[in-house]
């Protein structure tokens, strides 16, 4: 009996094929923001810029982003009338009896959540405590940043620190906000993380006593952050001074020395 010869060259065509599928796979399951099935229906109608309704009345919260004037009008073009499928590691409601979770339309791999983000017609929350599932979304975010598009396009969609009073026009909103952090104190349970040397006008970020092991946790010493550039998100509270209470440790990035506004990773 004879036997066909594999050249060399066939060989390695193989190898590369069997690695290549391989790498695929092993991408396939480390694909972020693939949490458990928390069932699936169809979209009757857009609540809000971030709720909708299914066609059997639950009230879906799109978790891990912030809208944006345009997020409303997004979701409707994204999603009335699909089919969609929600995950997320909790299905329990919130006190308004909305259900939060992630949502795909159909089989895609993405979420709506990372495709809004894309297209800058939203903003990353930080909510997310998945690390690799945040990681997602605020890449998603940062290429919208960097291509300026959606509400990125506006160069006063990022707050400069040391222009308090703009921040201060925001109070009541969701807010991003870089700057330099001058001085770093704690004043009895509360760590201040200050933008301004006038304490009491310029722009300060928050940080309870509470929040503290998160930080240490993630390797940051809140001492270690004064000179540092940072990237802020919060909602604007405050009432001389504008500030950010920062109570997850998603909502600061640290930024390079030189790294232009709004750009980042």
């Amino acid at each position: 009996m004879s036997r066909t010869a594999t050249s060399p060259g066939h060989v390695t065509q193989r190898l590369h094929f069997i690695v290549a599928f391989l790498v695929a796979s092993n991408s396939a399951l480390a694909t972020p923001c693939q949490f458990e099935s928390q069932d699936q229906g169809r979209v009757a109608a857009i609540v809000d810029a971030r709720s909708v309704r299914l066609d059997d009345g639950r009230e879906i919260r799109l978790t891990g982003i912030e809208p944006t004037a345009t997020t409303k009008q997004a979701l409707a073009s994204l999603l009335t009338g699909r089919d969609v499928t929600l995950r997320s590691p909790d299905d329990t409601p919130d006190r308004y009896g909305r259900q939060g979770a992630l949502v795909f339309v159909g089989e895609s791999g993405s979420s709506v959540q990372a495709m809004l983000l894309a297209r800058g017609d939203a903003i990353a929350s930080a909510e997310i405590v998945d690390k690799d599932c945040a990681a997602a979304l605020m890449a998603s975010e940062a290429a919208a940043r960097r291509q300026k598009k959606g509400s990125w396009a506006d160069p006063s969609a990022i707050k400069n620190a040391e222009s308090p009073d703009d921040i201060l026009a925001e109070i009541g909103r969701f807010a991003v906000v870089e700057g330099k952090i001058l001085s770093v104190r704690q004043v009895g349970a509360m760590t201040y993380l200050n933008f301004g040397r006038n304490w009491t006008r310029g722009f300060a970020v928050t940080i309870s006593k509470r929040t503290l092991a998160a930080f240490e946790s993630a390797g940051i010493t809140l001492k270690s952050l004064e000179n540092r550039r940072i990237r802020v998100r919060g909602w604007v509270e405050g009432n001389t001074g504008p500030r950010i209470d920062v109570r997850l440790v998603g909502q600061i990035e640290l930024l390079g020395a030189n790294e232009p506004t709004g750009v980042g990773p």
